[in-house]
C-alpha cells in the first residue's frame, strides 16, 4: 500500500481505517467529535503503544479544529475562530506559570511562514510585568521567539529554543509550525493542537531535532497548520476518488522529488491564520477579550 503523507493525527486515523476496513477495531486510540463556536473539533487520543504503532505518532492528545467555514466570512467568523482555537488550547496548557511561544519556520518562504506570522500577534508580557508590576500584575508572563531556520541562522531551532528556555524557565512551550495534509480540502482549513511536541520541518520532510518534554524538560504544546500537500499523496487520492486503485505505486514514489502543492493565495491565507492562532494563544493565556487584544497589539 502506498504510504500517504500527513502530519495530522485525524488523517492518520482515517488512513488506518481505510487500509484496515470498517470491521477492524482500532485499539489504543480514542476519538471524540464536538463543536466549538460552530467549528467542528475532533480529539484523537493515542492511549498506548498499539495506538502509536497504528498511527505512527507518539501517545498524547491531538485536537483538530476544522476552520473550513472560516473562509466564508460569516458573522463574527474571526472572533469565533479565535475562541475555537483558544479554548481547546487552554485545555492542554498548565494553569499557571510563564510561557514561551516559538514561531518555527521561514518567513521568507510563504507556506512555511505561519509560525513567524503567528508570533507577530502574540501579546508579549514578560518584560512588562518586570518593568511595571502593578499595571501588569494580572497578566501571565509570555515570551516569544522567532527561531528562523538552520539555513539562515546556522543554529538548529531546537538549540535556540533549548538555550532560551534555560534562561526564561517557562512552565510550558507553545511551538507553532506549518504541516502537511493528505487532502487539499484541509490545507489552510485545519489547526492541529497536541501535547506531544513537534519536529521542526516535518511538514516538508526536512526533519530536525524534536521539541518535546524530553528535550526541553517542560511540556511542549504544538500548534500546526497544514499549508501543503505532498504531490504523490495528492495524486494517489485523486486516482482513488475516480475509482482507480491499481495505479503504479513505484512511479508515484519516484515522482515525489520533494514536490509540494499549495494554494495560489497561500500568502493571504497564511496571514489570516497566523492572526487567528496568535489571538487564540492570547485568548488561552490572558484574561482579555478580542477588542482589548487589538488595543494592546496596535
Amino acid at each position: 500500500m502506498f504510504a500517504k503523507r500527513t502530519d495530522l493525527a485525524l488523517e492518520a486515523r482515517e488512513l488506518w481505517q481505510e487500509s484496515a476496513g470498517k470491521t477492524t477495531r482500532l485499539t489504543g486510540v480514542k476519538a471524540v467529535k464536538r463543536k466549538q463556536e460552530g467549528y467542528p473539533v475532533t480529539r484523537v487520543d493515542i492511549l498506548d503503544r498499539r495506538g502509536e504503532e497504528a498511527l505512527g505518532k507518539p501517545r498524547g492528545s491531538y485536537l483538530t479544529v476544522d476552520l473550513t467555514t472560516f473562509w466564508q466570512r460569516k458573522s463574527d467568523f474571526f472572533q469565533r475562530a479565535v475562541r475555537a482555537v483558544g479554548t481547546p488550547l487552554k485545555e492542554l496548557l498548565p494553569t499557571e506559570g510563564p510561557v514561551l511561544v516559538v514561531g518555527l519556520g521561514n518567513r521568507a518562504m510563504t507556506p512555511d511562514a505561519v509560525g513567524p506570522l503567528t508570533a507577530d500577534h502574540v501579546l508579549v508580557t514578560r518584560h512588562l510585568i518586570s518593568a511595571m508590576p502593578r499595571q501588569f500584575s494580572g497578566f501571565r508572563p509570555v515570551s516569544v521567539l522567532r527561531s528562523g531556520v538552520l539555513g539562515t541562522t546556522g543554529v538548529e531551532s531546537a538549540e535556540a529554543v533549548r538555550g532560551l528556555a534555560s534562561e526564561v524557565k517557562p512552565a510550558c512551550v507553545i511551538a507553532v509550525d506549518a504541516l502537511a495534509s493528505r487532502r487539499v480540502g484541509r490545507v489552510c482549513a485545519a489547526v492541529q493542537l497536541s501535547d506531544t511536541g513537534i519536529i521542526p520541518g516535518s511538514g516538508v520532510g526536512n526533519h530536525r531535532h524534536p521539541l518535546n518534554a524530553e528535550t526541553l524538560g517542560v511540556p511542549v504544546i504544538a500548534i500546526g497548520v497544514p499549508t501543503v500537500v505532498d504531490s504523490a499523496t495528492l495524486a494517489a487520492d485523486l486516482l482513488e476518488e475516480t475509482g482507480v486503485t491499481d495505479y503504479d505505486e513505484e512511479k508515484l514514489r519516484a515522482s515525489r522529488q520533494n514536490l509540494m502543492v499549495t494554494p495560489r493565495d497561500i500568502d493571504q491565507q497564511v496571514r489570516d491564520l497566523g492572526k487567528v492562532i496568535g489571538y487564540g494563544i492570547n485568548w488561552a493565556l490572558q484574561d482579555l477579550d478580542i477588542d482589548e487584544m487589538n488595543a494592546l497589539l496596535s
